[in-house]
């Protein structure tokens, strides 16, 4: 049964935001958002400008403007400047500290046609549950929706039990809610019937009527059923009607899952009437629940986010400051995450003996995972270093309190060195790559040290001492720099990098950290980062 569906659009935005979440309803041709007092979405944060943003409603048509903002405006993660909205987009305002949003639709649709000249006598069930169903946005919780769904089936058919079977993501339908007369949940366990019939209907995508069990061969298959007196059924797909143009209807709509009706009355279950009456609910039904269904998956989605948000920032602020200098030496550094956080870091210390030392580390894997363990090498690097303990008695120590946390498959490579006042660079390396000494002796890599950490138990750590002349520069990197690919999937390699150390050299460590990430950037463009980028410059300057 097709019919053409007509209704009025009417959208909302769901907001994630310091503040908690809320839905806002757009109910204006001209929506404003940002920071000033009177807007018809208020948001604070630093990120966000006083007059941020604008949804323009043309018809059935939203327009996102981002209205010269500082801090930017972005939809599914990509900055933009005007934009036509879609059921779903994922906007955050402002970079950090700002909000997200979820733009939702909601398509109220009008009363439809009876499926038959026979059905007219009981538009007035059909009425009575689209009224109920009109009732239900999107922000209703699934489990809601679909009870609402199949108490009010169970209403209009007289059935005595009924289901609702979703397919997942692999295309299976699964046992999603049952439910009885007087609003009882029947737990999947206890709703023993055969699942040909719901998969036949599924598959097919047409309704099935057995009008009694007893004489078919599903009587095998329903043996339980059967013993509860219940000898019919009826059971319809739920499609999901698409919409080209918010009027035009997709001849073959998308298929969800199904509706399956039993009971003991034939004579109400198995009308024409209401056999009409349900595939008009199916219909109107597969709408509703998907839309409960993109909105539960938006809203956690938006939750999640924030969550890696908040870990970002934590991250960030582990980190110490970008820039340092001290007795005898300047010091810049940077590290950008390929995900939202990520495995590599640097850290420093200012040492009680006047020395100077400093670490970049870079765990396995990505991620939150590679970002818990990060914290933790951080943390026993400062406690360590702290204390005064040579570069290998450093690497020895963390070594030994990662085997004993036991976190199986992870490790992390590590550079440590300690620069005293009179130029002596005393390092250890754990696995990681050989930094660059580029100074007036030519060039040197620093590779003395040992293995990886948090792997091999009883693990000991060579260290090395070289002596800097004023004006040399030492840079540190992690596998990040030298294996960022482009496009085509080439390296941008050691010998790249190496270049652009030499052509630099001279500059403040700054300057060069600066070169070194633009020559990264312009290699990579637009290709989607494979790993975390991790650069720490340290020129000698002498006493």
């Amino acid at each position: 049964m097709s019919a053409e569906i007509l209704g009025t659009v009417r959208a909302r935005l769901d907001v994630t935001d310091t503040l908690g979440s809320r839905t806002i309803p757009i109910e204006k041709d001209l929506f404003l958002i940002g920071r000033r007092s009177g807007h018809d979405l208020h948001l604070d944060g630093a990120d966000v400008s006083r007059d941020h943003a604008e949804i323009e409603r043309k018809g059935d048509r939203f327009t996102l403007r981002d209205r010269g903002s500082q801090c930017g405006t972005f939809v599914n993660g990509e900055p933009m400047v005007e934009r036509v909205l879609e059921h779903g987009d994922r906007i955050h305002v402002g970079r950090l500290s700002g909000a997200d949003l979820v733009f939702m639709i909601d398509l109220a649709p009008a009363p439809t046609a009876a499926a038959s000249a026979a059905a007219v006598g009981d538009l007035h069930q059909i009425a009575t549950l689209l009224e109920a169903l009109r009732a239900v946005g999107s922000g209703r919780v699934l489990d809601e929706v679909l009870e609402l769904v199949l108490d009010s089936a169970l209403e209009v058919t007289g059935a005595a039990r009924g289901f609702i079977m979703l397919a997942g993501a692999d295309g299976r339908l699964e046992f999603t809610l049952g439910r009885g007369r007087d609003h009882l949940t029947l737990p999947g366990q206890t709703f023993r019937t055969s699942r040909k019939i719901p998969e036949e209907v599924f598959a097919v995508g047409e309704a099935r009527v057995v009008a009694d069990l007893l004489d078919t061969d599903l009587a095998d298959g329903h043996v339980g059923t059967i013993a509860l007196g219940i000898r019919h059924v009826l059971c319809v797909p739920l499609g999901l009607v698409h919409y080209v143009d918010r009027r035009a209807v997709v001849e073959q709509p998308k298929r969800i899952g199904v509706l399956y009706l039993d009971g003991q009355d034939k004579g109400t279950l198995l009308s024409q009437t209401t056999r009409a009456a349900l595939e008009t609910l199916a219909g109107e039904a597969a709408l509703v629940i998907e839309n409960a269904r993109l909105y539960r998956e938006a809203i956690e989605k938006a939750r999640l986010e924030q969550q890696m948000k908040i870990a970002a920032d934590i991250q960030r602020a582990l980190l110490p400051k970008a820039h340092h200098s001290g007795n005898g030496f300047e010091l810049a550094c940077a590290s950008v995450p390929c995900l939202a956080i990520g495995g590599d870091f640097f850290d420093y210390v200012d040492l009680p003996d006047g020395g100077f030392g400093f670490v970049l580390g870079d765990v396995s894997g990505k991620g939150l995972p590679a970002a818990l363990l990060t914290a933790v090498v951080q943390g026993v690097f400062a406690i360590e270093a702290s204390l005064g303990h040579s570069p290998s008695a450093a690497l020895v120590a963390l070594n030994e309190t990662l085997i004993r946390k036991a976190v199986e498959g992870r490790f992390a490579t590590l550079f440590y060195a300690v620069l005293s006042g009179e130029g002596n660079l005393t390092f250890t390396n754990a696995g990681h790559h050989p930094p660059i000494v580029l100074g007036t002796s030519g060039l040197r890599r620093l590779s003395e040290g040992g293995t990886i950490v948090g792997i091999f138990p009883d693990a000991k750590y060579d260290q090395e001492t070289v002596t800097l002349d004023p004006g040399d520069p030492v840079v540190v990197f992690s596998d990040g720099v030298t294996e960022a690919f482009n496009a085509d999937w080439e390296e941008f390699g050691t010998d790249r990098l190496l270049e652009c150390v030499r052509a630099n050299a001279a500059l403040t460590p700054v300057a060069l950290l600066e070169q070194i990430m633009a020559a990264i950037h312009r290699f990579v463009k637009d290709a989607v980062p494979s790993d975390d980028v991790t650069v720490v410059v340290l020129r000698y300057t002498g006493r």
